[in-house]
This record gives structure tokens, C-alpha cells and sequence, in this order.
């Protein structure tokens, strides 16, 4: 089965870093993109970030952009999301998610990805 499970959420103030985790199994780790999303309460689940296979290639939204990075331990099945100087409109639960993807390419549609893990919570205080 394939399963991810995000991990690393919390309650963080303004301006603070926090690094999610992301465990992936029972796929190949080598031709999948895993894609960072959010979802604040009231609104529609964003994309934040994505990792192509290999780690090829990396991909952010605008207010991502210079603040989280992306990575990934193929050895480790693991994907990572460190996220900095994080403000209160980053808060949400973040869900991590895999695509089928060979190439060295990504992007942060909710519907180009088929699996998705239980989310974490994020909460940034002002």
C-alpha cells in the first residue's frame, strides 16, 4: 500500500522554523514527485512546495518562495519541508502527496497527485 504520513507540525511565533517530515512507503521513491499542500480553515487546500524524483528539481509557491525549502533522503524514504521565518497566514495542516512523475519536473496542482498522507498541524501566533 502506499502511505505517507506528514510530521513536524506545531505552534511556532512569528518570524520562527519549523522542519515537517514526510515518511513515504510502498512506492518507488526514484519516479514519484512529492508535493507539500496546505489548508487553512475556511479555505481551499493551496500547493506550497514540490520535490521532484531524485530531487532534481524543486518548485515553491510565491509566498513560499525564499522561505521553505524542499528535500528529500531517497535512502531514507523521506521527504523534507523546512520552513522559515513563518508567518501567521502560513498556518494550516499540511498534507504531503505523491505523484507518478518520471520526469525531472513538478508542480503544486492538488489534482496531479493520487496519493495523499494524514496532515500536520501548523499554527504560527503573532
Amino acid at each position: 500500500d502506499v502511505q505517507l504520513q506528514a510530521s513536524g507540525g506545531g505552534l511556532v511565533q512569528t518570524g520562527g522554523s519549523l522542519n515537517l517530515s514526510c515518511a513515504v512507503s510502498g512506492f518507488t521513491f526514484h519516479n514519484h514527485a512529492i508535493g507539500w499542500f496546505r489548508q487553512a480553515p475556511g479555505k481551499e487546500r493551496e500547493g506550497v512546495s514540490c520535490i521532484s524524483n531524485s530531487a532534481a528539481f524543486t518548485h515553491y509557491s510565491d509566498s513560499a518562495k525564499g522561505r521553505f525549502t524542499a528535500s528529500s533522503d531517497g535512502a531514507k524514504n523521506m521527504v523534507y519541508l523546512q520552513m522559515n521565518n513563518l508567518k501567521p497566514e502560513d498556518t494550516g495542516v499540511y498534507y504531503c502527496a505523491a505523484e507518478y512523475n518520471p520526469y525531472y519536473r513538478c508542480a503544486i496542482s492538488t489534482s496531479a497527485y493520487d496519493y495523499w498522507g494524514q496532515g500536520t498541524q501548523v499554527t504560527v501566533s503573532s
